[in-house]
């Protein structure tokens, strides 16, 4: 069963499962029916903030649980409010209807490497073991912390049951629509000045392959997932051509708010910061322990959504964002 098929993560990690011939059933479970097209995998109509999905797991006998359901923007989920509902009551209420079912023996968390946050103070590389710098205040990193603290009780709870948490570095690709790489869409890009931060990528097919494996293997622990090398931010927006417009920290508020109405980009305020001080994590156990590959290192994953792009030639939508962020800056 693999939660949140709405999204086109959720929806290829299920199309890529079913398209296992040593896979029997998958199930596609979200709220709302899926956009996109999903093959072999049977779609139910369900939520998992409801104690009804235990019926579901009960019912279709399910013996492994994909959780890719948590919701990194509150735009896309309606709200802040309803973004942490799905995010953290779904998964406790999708975690509880796992512990009463005996016949679930695997779990698969897609977890981000968010859960480390972002600051000044952040070390070069986050091990598995490192706990955040920073403290989370709002947004997908405070969730991501509560998601996984839930999963690791349901972990110690049921001991029979295998469970994989997978902090992945932000996907990205030609068909990834995300908030980072709404970012790198816009025609002018915004960068705090005096700041550049420190990025890592993850090819989406990269993730895709990584649900699979993980899914196909017994492999019980938790994993940092990020292609090889890391980009600063300026290297980025220079392979991209696109124009700065390099703003002060104490306009970062104002100029999130003018990307908002621009409908560019969804920007809350870890993603930010992020974007701020940037982030990287060590993958040492990604290869010694999970036995994964990622095939795109992190220059080659932001190459290959650079060439999806159409050329970053400053136009009158650039124009007219510009003298809004510059306002912002006045």
């Amino acid at each position: 069963m693999v939660t949140g098929v709405s999204r086109d993560a959720g929806a290829r990690c299920a199309r890529r499962l079913a398209a296992d011939p040593a896979i029997g059933t998958v199930i596609g479970i979200d709220v709302v029916p899926p956009r996109a097209e999903l093959g072999r995998v049977r779609f139910v109509r369900a939520d998992i903030r409801n104690p009804v999905i235990a019926k579901v797991i009960a019912g279709e006998d399910v013996d492994t649980v994909v959780h890719t359901g948590v919701v990194a923007t509150p735009g896309s989920a309606g709200g802040r409010s309803s973004m942490k509902e799905i995010n953290v009551i779904g998964t406790m209420q999708l975690l509880a209807a796992c512990q009463k079912a005996p016949g679930v023996r695997k779990l698969v968390v897609k977890s981000s490497t968010t859960v480390y946050g972002a600051g000044p103070r952040d070390p070069a590389m986050f091990t598995e073991e490192m706990a955040p710098r920073a403290i989370h205040q709002t947004g997908l990193s405070k969730d991501a912390v509560e998601v996984e603290g839930y999963v690791r009780g349901f972990a110690r709870r049921r001991p029979d049951v295998s469970v994989t948490t997978l902090r992945m570095a932000n996907w990205i690709g030609p068909q990834t629509d995300s908030p980072i790489t709404r970012y790198f869409a816009m025609p002018v890009v915004p960068t705090v000045f005096g700041y550049d931060a420190r990025l890592q990528f993850l090819h989406e097919s990269d993730g895709v392959e990584a649900i699979h494996h993980a899914t196909t293997n017994d492999l019980p622990g938790t994993f940092n997932l990020a292609g090889d090398g890391v980009l600063v931010l300026s290297q980025a927006i220079r392979r991209l051509g696109r124009p700065v417009l390099r703003l002060p920290s104490f306009t970062a508020a104002g100029t999130a708010a003018v990307v908002r109405r621009a409908r560019l980009a969804d920007f809350s305020p870890d993603q930010i910061t992020f974007l701020t001080y940037g982030r990287a994590v060590d993958t040492t156990r990604m290869r010694a322990e999970f036995g994964f590959e990622p095939q795109y290192t992190t220059a080659a994953a932001f190459d290959d959504f650079r060439k999806s792009l159409p050329p970053g030639a400053v136009t009158s939508a650039a124009r007219l964002l510009t003298a809004g962020l510059g306002a912002v800056r006045g």
